[in-house]
């Protein structure tokens, strides 16, 4: 299918973080010809904030589709259920409501599944990606490099890309352009896709925690007056940290000591893992909601969004980065299908990523309605909905079917997220 010349590759990704690398290896075995592009040079790790120090909840989804890409295998080599350097597994999880009763607990034994999901550190994954983007000779990474200008007007049968790496400018021809250099894409910006964005007024503090007593492999969401609180299990019996807080207050909270952090941390918290010991390196990220403007994505040929640059929610329920692989494994599916129908497939054709945004806008909303409906039911204090929240958190508990909806949203393979791809229930495409 490719044309034989230097600067034409079938697919070329612009951003080459979690998503971007991820999208080129779900792709790779087609032997498709792929480009990155990447602004943050690889060899400088802290310097690519993809694979920094923050972690990430892998749904049992994403556990799948990693598993059905053959990268499972390189993040947990025993993936025996046991937790290692690489991950620690959710087994359990907590809700609850600050100074309220009531509480949801879902197990994965419930669920008859080894973990309802997996807690791992971007770095980790990072490593995992970098290393098997460089066992594929199809896979051509431009590192460091900014895109300049994109053209996907010009000719009905490619998109013009335009890139500078350091002093050297290039030109790039694809049949496909994919956009995955995040929640304010640049490249997105360029092609005139608009989107709706909205501030939380709200910053989610990171850091890794360690406390008196084992986490036994608990995820605690816990919602408090500041916002929502999350506390999962990292590997060594570390935790990582997600404490919501108001724009105008993260500045005093970044300030403090760490035995001052450490003993809001508790009073919000609790002592269910005993005492807070230690508290690690802290980062704040401002929280937004993003959707994208489809009338403004109608009119771009050879065009598709995936990750962060498709949509950007809140963290409370731990989905984003779950989403962005569900984007993922959709997209590849149907590029994957259509090259076994058509040996000379066009990964951009303009019916095939039609399809593909329209089989993900079912998710994208639901995941997006869910998330800000839960900001906005236990931020208010009203006491008609504090008891209505709290009466729901206790049947919720109570019923089993409730609870096993619950788990099957949050492990990513609910009835809400519409048809599931066949990466997320572990079939390979190849």
């Amino acid at each position: 299918m490719s044309k034989q010349t230097a600067d034409y590759f079938d697919i070329v990704i612009v951003g080459g973080g979690m998503a971007g690398a991820t999208m080129a290896l779900a792709l790779a075995p087609l032997q498709l010809t792929i480009a990155i592009i990447e602004a943050h040079p690889y060899q400088e790790q802290q310097n690519q904030p993809s694979f920094d120090d923050r972690c990430l909840a892998l749904s049992w989804s994403s556990r799948q589709i990693y598993a059905a890409m053959g990268l499972w295998d390189h993040l947990t080599p025993s993936d025996s259920g046991k937790d290692n350097d690489n991950y620690a597994a959710i087994k359990h999880i907590h809700v609850s409501d600050r100074g309220h009763f009531g509480a949801v607990r879902l197990s994965h034994k419930e669920e008859a599944v080894p973990a309802l999901g997996y807690v791992v550190e971007s770095r980790v994954i990072g490593e995992v990606l970098l290393a098997q983007l460089k066992q594929h000779k199809n896979i051509h990474i431009y590192n460091p490099a900014q895109v300049e200008q994109v053209d996907n007007q010009s000719s009905a049968d490619k998109v013009s890309l335009t890139i500078k790496t350091g002093t050297k400018t290039q030109h790039l021809d694809s049949a496909l352009l994919i956009i995955a250099d995040g929640v304010n894409s640049r490249t997105r910006e360029s092609l005139g896709i608009r989107v709706n964005q909205r501030s939380y007024a709200q910053m989610a503090i990171i850091a890794n925690i360690e406390t008196e007593l084992p986490h036994q492999n608990v995820a605690y969401e816990r919602f408090t007056d500041t916002g929502p609180l999350a506390i999962l299990p990292l590997s060594r019996n570390r935790c990582s940290l997600v404490w919501t807080a108001q724009d105008h207050q993260v500045k005093d909270i970044m300030a403090w000591d760490d035995r001052q952090f450490g003993e809001a941390l508790q009073d919000r918290f609790g002592f269910r893992l005993g005492a807070i010991t230690r508290v690690g390196k802290r980062s704040a990220y401002p929280l937004v909601l993003m959707t994208v403007d489809n009338r403004t994505l109608e009119g771009q040929p050879r065009i598709a969004l995936i990750g962060n640059a498709a949509h950007g929610i809140h963290p409370v329920a731990g989905q984003g980065f779950n989403l962005g692989l569900r984007d993922i494994a959709a997209l590849a599916e149907l590029i994957a299908a259509d090259m076994q129908q058509h040996k000379t497939s066009d990964p951009g054709d303009c019916q095939l990523l039609n399809d593909y945004w329209q089989w993900r806008q079912a998710d994208i909303r639901q995941v997006t309605t869910i998330t800000n409906g839960l900001i906005k039911l236990f931020s208010n204090n009203s006491m008609v909905l504090t008891a209505l929240r709290d009466s729901g958190l206790l049947l919720t508990d109570i019923i089993a079917p409730l609870r096993h909806m619950i788990a099957a949203e949050a492990m990513g393979k609910g009835v809400l997220q519409g048809q599931l791809s066949k990466m997320a229930v572990g079939q390979s495409l190849y």
